[in-house]
């Protein structure tokens, strides 16, 4: 009894070191399926899909996501019915994920998404406001096409500030196929 004490506290002890270093990001390449995408998240995501309502058309869009560090990571995709429509539905997503945290986009330097299609719409954007509850939220949101496929990845945190890392480690690896 006396010698099992001790590898009971050694046990317990290992065990908290474990879960106290365990890192809260755990950053794996992930291709979720009907994306065309291979990037990488810090965390399982998950997949939702759902119709949304942008400039006049009612799209499906997929949404992988999982929060992880205080923030949640989410890779949307929705297609448009035709090339001619690209431009202007990327714009309308642009606006409302503008309108839906009552902020403003403030435009950050260009990331290159290989495999993107040009579009005037595409760029990288930080949007401060405050959602529906009255938290304050932080968004880094890169908005790109390919073809007639439309995407929005973004980094939402309503807490902890999300540093250049974890940023740089989401939206750097993001290529189409």
């Amino acid at each position: 009894m006396i010698r099992t004490a001790p590898r009971l506290a050694t046990l317990a002890l290992a065990t908290a070191c474990l879960v106290a270093c365990s890192p809260a990001l755990d950053w794996r390449e992930s291709r979720p399926e009907g994306s065309g995408a291979t990037l990488m998240f810090p965390c399982r995501p998950d997949k939702l899909e759902r119709a949304v309502q942008l400039a006049g058309a009612t799209l499906t869009m997929q949404q992988h996501a999982c929060s992880a560090g205080g923030a949640l990571y989410s890779l949307s995709i929705a297609r448009a019915a035709t090339p001619e429509s690209v431009s202007a539905l990327l714009a309308a997503w642009r606006s409302t994920a503008a309108s839906n945290v009552g902020g403003v986009a403030n435009e950050l330097p260009p990331r290159n998404v290989s495999g993107a299609t040009p579009n005037p719409h595409s760029g990288f954007v930080r949007l401060a406001g405050r959602l529906s509850d009255g938290r304050p939220v932080v968004e880094h949101a890169a908005f790109f096409v390919r073809g007639t496929r439309l995407y929005l990845a973004a980094v939402i945190s309503t807490t902890t500030p999300v540093g250049p890392d974890s940023l740089d480690n989401f939206f750097g690896a993001i290529r189409l196929q």
